[in-house]
């Protein structure tokens, strides 16, 4: 038994698992969750993650949902290969640890929902809550003012080399540089120079078909 990722290919969260695949050059299976006829509420999905929401992840008799549990497991268990995402210098694994929970806890609590917002929404046929985008806005704007202070001084969030807690950004960051939002990351240089640097990786290339 092989890789499989369970999920949809706009889901951020399964792009994410997909980006950390393509960066260890891991060939898996993907089978398509539907979620306009609600797969991802109903079995056989829901017996891998009981919360039913994509991705869903099995590597032989190992089942796993959450993404950034599914990718720092991809990344301890195939150090060997592909690109290094993490470290064994634990200091160094700090850093990226700490960085990975500012992901998690700050830069996502902002970016998801102004993704949801801006892009899924009217989507959805539902209407953009304005009032919404500009808290949001506001609360990433504090955020990436921190991240331009830290990319000031290393040219990535976990030192000088690509990590974990770069890869978990991506999705989000191609999101909203399809948006209104883009000038926010514009206008920190150093912020926009990491983004640039990370849409330009080709294992993103390669889950987004270059898109």
């Amino acid at each position: 038994m092989g890789i499989k990722v369970h999920g949809h290919p706009v889901s951020p969260a399964a792009r994410r698992v997909l980006l950390c695949l393509a960066e260890k050059n891991l060939d898996y299976e993907f089978v398509l969750v539907d979620l306009s006829t609600g797969q991802h509420k109903k079995e056989p999905f829901i017996s891998i993650n009981p919360f039913g929401q994509v991705p869903g992840f099995e590597d032989g008799d190992l089942t796993l949902f959450e993404s950034r549990a599914i990718t720092k497991y991809i990344a301890h268990a195939y150090a060997d290969k592909g690109t290094p995402l993490l470290v064994a210098d634990p200091k160094k694994m700090a850093i990226i640890g700490q960085w990975l929970e500012v992901e998690s806890q700050k830069f996502d609590a902002a970016g998801q929902a102004l993704s949801f917002e801006i892009l899924i929404k009217p989507m959805k046929g539902m209407a953009t809550d304005e009032s919404v985008v500009d808290k949001l806005q506001a609360q990433l704007s504090a955020v990436l003012d921190i991240y331009e202070a830290r990319l000031s001084k290393s040219k990535y969030l976990g030192g000088e080399e690509y990590s974990l807690a770069d890869l978990h950004h991506l999705p989000i960051i191609s999101n909203l540089f399809k948006t209104k939002v883009k000038p926010l990351f514009d206008a920190r240089p150093h912020v926009s120079a990491w983004c640039s640097d990370l849409l330009a990786r080709p294992a993103w290339l390669k889950v987004t078909g270059g898109a």
